[in-house]
């Protein structure tokens, strides 16, 4: 497995777009291709946030992972936020989160970053398991969220 930047793999975000639409369908029932691929394109940068990472192997897309500002409604003093992990459903539980999660924190930690949040509705012990720990509990669209905290 590697890990790239989107910005040198926008061939994937055909893939990792209907996917992660229909993962979320239930949560962010307005969102279609059209915003979905937006949004991804908006994360092809490698130097400013947004900037989103792809895990790939032989030439197919398993997952992603991005460094934000911003990423929960209500928090924006905290900075910058691991967000947008998503593994497509056939390459869970194989590593792929546990792959490109440090990418993200070393890019922050090389940005200068000393603390970095994320948030989850149900990955706490994965993201326990990486060094993260729980911050506070927080609403994400009138679904209960655990803010978690990782320092350098």
């Amino acid at each position: 497995m590697q890990v790239s930047y989107l910005e040198d793999h926008p061939e994937f975000i055909p893939v990792l777009a209907p996917a992660i639409v229909a993962h979320y369908r239930d949560i962010v029932p307005e969102e279609n291709m059209e915003s979905r691929i937006a949004k991804l394109r908006s994360h092809m940068n490698k130097d400013k946030m947004p900037i989103a990472w792809v895990a790939h192997s032989d030439g197919e897309a398993l997952g992603m992972a991005a460094l934000r500002v911003h990423d929960l409604e209500g928090r924006e003093a905290l900075t910058p936020w691991l967000a947008g992990v998503f593994v497509r459903p056939e390459h869970r539980r194989c590593g792929v989160a546990s792959t490109l999660c440090p990418v993200v924190e070393e890019k922050a930690w090389s940005l200068g970053f000393e603390t970095l949040f994320l948030f989850t509705t149900d990955q706490q012990s994965l993201y326990s398991r990486l060094g993260w720990e729980f911050w506070e509990k927080g609403t994400w669209r009138a679904n209960p969220v655990d803010i978690m905290v990782k320092t350098r």
